[in-house]
């Protein structure tokens, strides 16, 4: 959904803020150390390594600066995020070769960059940034052994005269083995972390369209009923003015006039009543696998909007859901007749999925080719009375969310202009039912 969407951009924008804040706190932290360093050692031995960290320091700050301008800036995040996090490995190799270099205690910040790595570009980026901290300690180690770079730190022996080349690539396949593990545990987390927020976001959006359709649904059904019955009156008066006053026809034209406006009204009426406060119904086990064939059987017999589309169902089989028949047929019906007046042309689509998760829910999407729903738009397709057709009443996904609802289940759509709208009901799915 567009609107999910936008949600993770903001999430990801403000990550980036908090990385900022927490780079800026380790180039302070680093140069205060380095300060401390300085002055409590201020031989020439020392200098070389101070003046290289002071010059890390800075780098970091500016980065720093540069990044958070960014941040704020750029819609498309991220290309940033990525960027961040790789120089943020090659910052930690200069301070792991400043500091001892293939063997300095230092390494470990490889790891705290693999873990933020995950919380910002998750399992796909951690496993590259992984896989990039270790190519850059493995070249770090062979460089060292084969004396093409020293350590900068003062007294650090060069690698080849402390260790053999078996350490060597020992001491590399476990900082290796470590980073990828960190990668895919913490990546594991952040995904969990990010499909619970997603799952709050969308039972916020719930009930917030749900407060929002109550509070119509109470004033509004008051009123209609009480259009209903004057509106009755009505049309029985005019019936029983055809049949008693002598046949004229520019009258009898008026008269039917009122009639069919009179029938329109009232069918809009009883929709709205139906939005309002949709009946308990019929609560009953369907069959999944004979309902949604029976309903696109009966959509297609409706030649003058089906004829050059084609419908297909797939996905799992064997599932059962409990809800009125009527309602089932109701809202699959108003989805699909939605998904239909979409579509312009002669290559028109419609594809139903069916779902089976681990949990005992049923996810039924809806997928058409049509034109879409604008994003400005999106917020407001469940509110009655809204529509974008000439000719349309804005109430069909009303009646659908609020049979949804009634029946305990949960409506999510994802729309992009141009490209096709997908709806997803999901409902509690029940065992076949035993017996003949």
């Amino acid at each position: 959904m567009n609107t999910q969407t936008a949600g993770e951009g903001g999430e990801l924008r403000a990550k980036l803020k908090w990385l900022v804040f927490s780079r800026a706190v380790f180039a302070a932290l680093l140069f205060g150390s380095t300060l401390f360093i300085h002055l409590h050692n201020p031989t020439q031995e020392f200098l070389r390594p101070v003046h290289v960290l002071y010059a890390l320091c800075g780098g970091i700050g500016l980065l720093t600066a540069i990044y958070a301008v960014l941040a704020s800036r750029l819609q498309g995040l991220a290309p940033l995020a990525y960027a961040q996090v790789g120089l943020d490995t090659l910052m930690v190799t200069l301070v792991i070769l400043v500091t001892g270099g293939f063997g300095s205690v230092f390494s470990f910040l490889y790891l705290v960059v693999i873990i933020y790595a995950s919380m910002l570009v998750y399992r796909r980026g951690s496993l590259m940034v992984a896989a990039f901290c270790s190519a850059q300690y493995a070249i770090l180690g062979y460089l060292e052994f084969f004396g093409i770079l020293q350590p900068l730190s003062a007294g650090s022996a060069t690698l080849a005269a402390a260790a053999s080349w078996t350490y060597v690539v020992y001491k590399i396949l476990i900082t290796a083995a470590a980073a990828f593990a960190v990668a895919l545990l913490s990546s594991h987390l952040a995904e969990q972390a990010r499909r619970t927020r997603r799952e709050l976001r969308l039972m916020e959006e719930q009930v917030r369209r749900v407060e929002k359709m109550a509070a119509v649904g109470e004033m509004g059904a008051g009123l209609a009923h009480e259009i209903k019955n004057p509106l009755a009156s009505i049309t029985g008066s005019i019936q029983l003015l055809r049949e008693e006053i002598p046949y004229d026809a520019a009258r009898d034209k008026l008269m039917q006039i009122i009639l069919r406006e009179a029938d329109r009204l009232s069918a809009l009426v009883s929709n709205f009543l139906l939005f309002a406060r949709p009946p308990e119904g019929r609560r009953q086990p369907i069959d999944l696998d004979r309902a949604i064939p029976e309903t696109v059987a009966l959509m297609e017999k409706n030649k003058s909007r089906f004829q050059h589309i084609r419908i297909q169902i797939s996905g799992a089989r064997g599932a059962w859901i409990e809800m009125d028949p009527d309602h089932f047929r109701q809202v699959l019906w108003n989805l699909l007749l939605n998904a239909a007046e979409a579509i312009h042309g002669v290559d028109g689509r419609i594809d139903i999925n069916l779902a089976l998760g681990r949990e005992p829910y049923v996810r039924l999407r809806i997928s058409d080719n049509g034109c879409g729903i604008p994003q400005e738009h999106l917020k407001s397709i469940f509110d009655p009375f809204f529509t974008s057709k000439p000719s349309g009443t804005g109430l069909g996904l009303s009646i659908v969310h609020s049979i949804m609802d009634a029946s305990s289940g949960r409506m999510e759509v994802e729309s992009l202009p141009g490209r096709g709208t997908t709806i997803t009901l999901t409902l509690k799915r029940i065992a076949p039912p035993s017996g003949p």
